[in-house]
């Protein structure tokens, strides 16, 4: 499914030692048991060679495409339109691990020293955009790093879903840059508090919700892929020295999802 994204073997090469498609096994198994590169398994590439193309083909830009064809492959099985017409934006802080590198901070709300990982996803969960910076970044002005390399990505999407941290000048931002309506769902509440919810553009008061966990519109499906994630290993924690290789393995993330979905029997 994804062979004809990878770069085929130069032609100036004498000899091609590893198949591309143990190459990517070797970049997936980083992924999921979330191990060093130097701890590669004897029976996969060696690890310095499976870094080397990792870096390459991040360098290339090769995983964006590929998370899109799968993206839309998975979406027309489910019976959808292969472009989304809304998404949902959230973020998440997450601690880094100590190796060198920049773009780290302090989520005082959190109070987590480290990266934030900034995602748009589609209706159904599915990853759109990333982009990974600095915790002490507030999510108004991390989305306008997310966004503002969206323009024409997508031509159908034209509705955001958020949560009350995007509010402010980044709603004039969007409607203007982007041409999108944004919704603010409403987080929950406290009993001594109402619950209100837009139907049709009116408000509309709810009963006080019950104490503990309260599922949210729309918003739980963000939530829902942030710990798709957090299952693979190796995004348990940023381990990465550079953002791109961290927006990377969040990609190849998706992509993994994505090929057990279409191809359930063989992963």
């Amino acid at each position: 499914m994804i062979k004809p994204f990878i770069p085929a073997v130069s032609a100036q090469a004498t000899t091609a030692l590893h198949e591309r498609r143990e190459i990517v096994n070797a970049i997936l198994y980083v992924l999921r048991t979330g191990c060093s590169w130097r701890q590669m398994p004897h029976d996969l590439p060696n690890g310095k060679t499976a870094h080397h193309y990792f870096r390459i083909w991040t360098q290339a830009g090769i995983w964006e495409p590929i998370m899109a064809h799968l993206r839309r492959q998975v979406r027309t099985q489910m019976g959808r339109d292969p472009e989304p017409s809304a998404a949902i934006i959230d973020s998440q802080s997450i601690k880094t691990a100590p190796v060198p590198g920049s773009d780290k901070g302090f989520d005082a709300g959190k109070k987590i020293y480290g990266r934030k990982r900034h995602v748009l996803v589609d209706t159904q969960g599915f990853l759109l955009a990333v982009k990974v910076h600095a915790a002490n970044i507030v999510d108004r002005v991390g989305a306008r790093l997310l966004l503002s390399q969206l323009p024409r990505s997508f031509p159908r999407l034209c509705h955001l879903f958020a949560d009350k941290g995007y509010t402010g000048p980044l709603l004039d931002w969007i409607a203007q840059r982007l041409h999108w309506t944004t919704e603010l769902v409403p987080q929950a509440h406290n009993r001594s508090h109402q619950h209100w919810i837009l139907v049709d553009g009116q408000p509309v008061l709810l009963p006080r919700p019950k104490t503990g966990f309260q599922v949210q519109r729309k918003r739980w499906v963000v939530e829902r892929s942030l710990a798709w994630f957090t299952r693979f290993r190796r995004l348990a924690r940023d381990y990465e020295g550079l953002t791109t290789s961290s927006e990377a393995f969040l990609q190849l993330a998706s992509v993994r999802l994505m090929l057990s979905r279409l191809s359930p029997f063989r992963y």
